[in-house]
């Protein structure tokens, strides 16, 4: 079991997809993260295994050659797409509930803003993490952000910004958040804001990067 799995973890970590996948290019034709998971599944490795002791600390590790600068977002992406192959093979055992997520994670572009790569990013390494994760996309409005919270009243929300013209619509936002649900956490992102910022406007945490802001998520329920 502990050799499949390892083999999970390292198709993630450099992203390796799948066996039809060209990159990278030493292991061009060999199977990749969605193929070992597969066959774990089928050994009857059970799915929490896979989750635990290979997805999660595979983007952990991605996580943290991120942000030391050992790779930078194209690789970062690749890698969230091999665990995102081998995470849709878990779906029916989340929603079985044999598997169990640490919580949910609503995230969304503020109002005004059509930018998304960054969240994109963010939410595939807070998936990775072991987090549900709804995503509402760009341009979001604080309505939104309520409405969806009223159907996971439970959730954390994730806002984030590219434009300095955009990041000032967050801070209504996270008021009208608070004034429906105070006790929600609300967790701010994007290029041009600072954790000076975060505080300013009523923000719970500053995700300067996505292993922080996992990290800072995983801190919730520990």
């Amino acid at each position: 079991m502990e050799k499949i799995l390892g083999r999970i973890k390292e198709c993630v970590i450099v992203g390796k997809i799948n066996a039809s996948t060209p990159f990278p290019p030493h292991m061009k034709g060999m199977p990749g993260a969605y193929d070992y998971a597969k066959e774990a599944l089928e050994e009857g490795v059970a799915p929490s295994e896979v989750m635990n002791k290979a997805l999660v600390p595979a983007m952990d590790e991605v996580g943290q050659r991120f942000t030391e600068n050992k790779i930078f977002v194209p690789q970062m992406l690749l890698s969230a797409k091999a665990m995102n192959a081998a995470m849709a093979l878990l779906k029916p055992y989340f929603n079985s509930g044999e598997v169990k997520r640490k919580g949910t994670v609503i995230i969304g572009t503020i109002l005004g803003d059509l930018h998304d790569i960054g969240k994109n990013l963010c939410g595939m390494m807070i998936e990775g993490a072991g987090w549900e994760v709804i995503d509402l996309g760009v341009d979001v409005s604080s309505d939104k952000f309520i409405s969806a919270l009223q159907e996971h009243p439970d959730a954390v929300i994730g806002m984030s910004a590219l434009l300095t013209t955009t990041m000032t619509n967050m801070a209504p936002a996270i008021q009208a958040i608070k004034g429906y649900s105070p006790q929600t956490k609300v967790m701010v992102g994007g290029a041009p804001l600072s954790r000076e910022f975060a505080v300013s406007i009523g923000a719970d945490a500053y995700g300067k990067d996505p292993q922080e802001s996992v990290k800072w998520l995983d801190s919730l329920v520990s």
